[in-house]
């Protein structure tokens, strides 16, 4: 129990979204909560405030979090006729936790900002284990001096916790995390599917490469996901998508090429087009897989 509780508000309770409310519900603040969906059975059962609005959410807390699964989803969270922006009075503090636009949000920021209040964008990083745990990587935009004021409730959810910049600024460096682990998991898909194809024993080979230069959390973790067929998300590939799009339609604004982020954008596509989007993002071995016509674990 925390000496000094906070009203915080937190709307979007998914994957995510749930095990870090939690968090914060444990510390001993008091929480109010909206999601789209049902609340999950935990937080019903704890003492939090259910919100028939997000209106209602912003009106009784004086930080509120939001954790939903993209742009437009945010935009709507923030801005609809019955949206945080309408329940917000000065002072109060907005911290979007969804992965979403760099330029959109430094939008959202200027709005919030013109209602006196003040916006942080602090995008995630280690997927639902991460939040469970609480050992999320969290990257952050916005004012030196606002990031301090939200610091304590960051470091219930998180370990490695990054201001970046400015608003927008912890948005871009999801971006870039987004690219590394997309291209991670593409090459952990391919090492592991050529050594089964050569008649190695896949797991055999990831535990040798993970005490070397190629140990990595996606060898790890998606690596052994992929051995075991085990590709309920996690993190969906629709998701992962719509990080890479992101990406992708920044490049171009920016005239940077990023060709390795688009041929993996269009293996992850090749998994949606099989039934796909809701897989785990681990599962972009399927297309690999599908292309060698040969499987992981299949006698070589």
């Amino acid at each position: 129990m925390t000496s000094t509780p906070l009203k915080i508000g937190f709307i979007g309770l998914g994957i995510m979204g749930a095990p870090l409310c939690g968090h914060l519900i444990r510390a001993g603040h008091q929480l109010f909560v909206h999601t789209r969906g049902r609340v999950p059975e935990a937080i019903a059962a704890s003492s939090a405030t259910q919100c028939t609005t997000q209106r209602g959410v912003a009106e009784r807390a004086d930080i509120v979090f939001l954790m939903v699964p993209d742009t437009p989803d945010v935009e709507q969270v923030l801005f609809s006729e019955r949206g945080v922006a309408a329940g917000l009075t000065r002072g109060k503090v907005v911290v979007d936790m969804s992965s979403i636009s760099p330029v959109a949000t430094k939008e959202f920021a200027r709005r919030i900002g013109e209602l006196g209040c003040a916006y942080l964008d602090a995008p995630v990083s280690g997927g639902e284990v991460g939040a469970r745990n609480g050992t999320l990587s969290i990257m952050v935009g916005g004012d030196e001096a606002v990031f301090q004021r939200v610091l304590p409730l960051f470091q219930l959810m998180g370990k490695n916790i990054n201001r970046v910049g400015g608003n927008g600024d912890g948005q871009t460096a999801k971006v870039a995390n987004q690219i590394i682990v997309a291209l991670t998991i593409e090459a952990v898909a391919e090492a592991l599917l050529f050594a089964a194809r050569a008649g190695a024993d896949p797991a055999r080979v990831r535990a040798a490469l993970m005490g070397g230069f190629a140990s990595s959390k996606v060898l790890e973790v998606h690596g052994e996901r992929m051995i075991q067929r085990s590709f309920d998300p996690g993190f969906r590939i629709e998701l992962h998508q719509k990080d890479l799009n992101l990406a992708l339609a920044s490049a171009r604004q920016l005239g940077v090429a990023l060709p390795h982020t688009a041929s993996t954008q269009e293996l992850f596509n090749a998994c949606a087009a099989q039934g796909g989007r809701g897989w785990d993002h681990s599962a972009l071995v399927r297309a690999l897989e599908s292309l060698a016509h040969f499987e992981i674990g299949q006698a070589a």
